[in-house]
């Protein structure tokens, strides 16, 4: 499977390893003002998005769900209501540090998507926001997801995407300006708002990013757009044995 993240980022041509180094720097730099910022990329609706998606990642009494990509846990925490065994899973300890609480009910383990350290067929429901375009290998972090669900288990991507064409032309201005900018006046890391914006223009589109779900094994692949297209959760099921 060729991987779509992989080659050149900018005027810079990086290797897998050099790449996740990068990705690994730049989680530093931006893990104190991290929830700040996507409150002044997003206006806020970032929150609506990650509402509707714990809502749809139902999760139950007594399952085991994994948040990958986690980070400050914000999206964990929508979940950790329902009963349910809610697990942390990131790369980065300062993002982890950042968001933990004295008084979590989350799991928080340090773990990459190409390596998730779990067991076959264990967990109930993974998901993912706004973490898969920065894994090294998207090819092999889907595959080692599809491996560590149970037969009938759920996975939901939320990511951006590719909005639609009316909007496009708007988007792409502020998110090649704007946000850089608001990156080095909150957070400090112009570099690192940079490389944010883009990897996110290098991330497939619905279909081609359901397509790769599909070739990692999964079942009933679908997504729902949000905000017309700017972000899209992708929802999929690995089949029973």
């Amino acid at each position: 499977m060729t991987d779509p993240l992989s080659g050149s980022f900018g005027t810079e041509t990086v290797s897998p390893e050099e790449r996740r180094a990068l990705i690994r720097r730049v989680f530093v730099e931006v893990a104190p003002r991290y929830d700040v910022m996507n409150d002044l990329m997003s206006f806020g609706i970032h929150r609506l998005w990650k509402r509707q998606f714990a809502a749809l990642a139902a999760p139950k009494r007594g399952e085991t769900v994994v948040d990958l990509a986690g980070g400050t846990g914000d999206v964990a925490r929508l979940m950790a209501g329902s009963g349910a065994r809610v697990v942390v899973v990131d790369p980065s300890t300062a993002m982890m540090c950042a968001g933990r609480r004295p008084d979590d009910a989350l799991e928080f383990v340090a773990g990459e998507g190409e390596r998730l350290p779990f067991g076959a067929g264990t967990i109930d429901c993974l998901t993912i926001s706004f973490g898969i375009r920065n894994v090294t290998h998207l090819g092999e972090a889907l595959t080692e997801i599809h491996r560590v669900l149970k037969p009938g288990g759920r996975f939901l991507c939320l990511e951006f995407s590719r909005p639609h064409a009316i909007i496009r032309p708007f988007y792409q201005a502020w998110s090649s300006t704007a946000i850089p900018a608001l990156g080095a006046a909150i957070a400090g890391s112009p570099s690192a708002y940079r490389y944010l914006i883009e990897s996110i223009r290098r991330f497939p589109d619905q279909p081609a990013f359901a397509h790769l779900i599909e070739q990692a094994g999964f079942a009933e692949v679908r997504w729902i757009n949000l905000s017309f297209g700017i972000a899209a959760i992708h929802i999929a099921t690995k089949r029973n044995a």
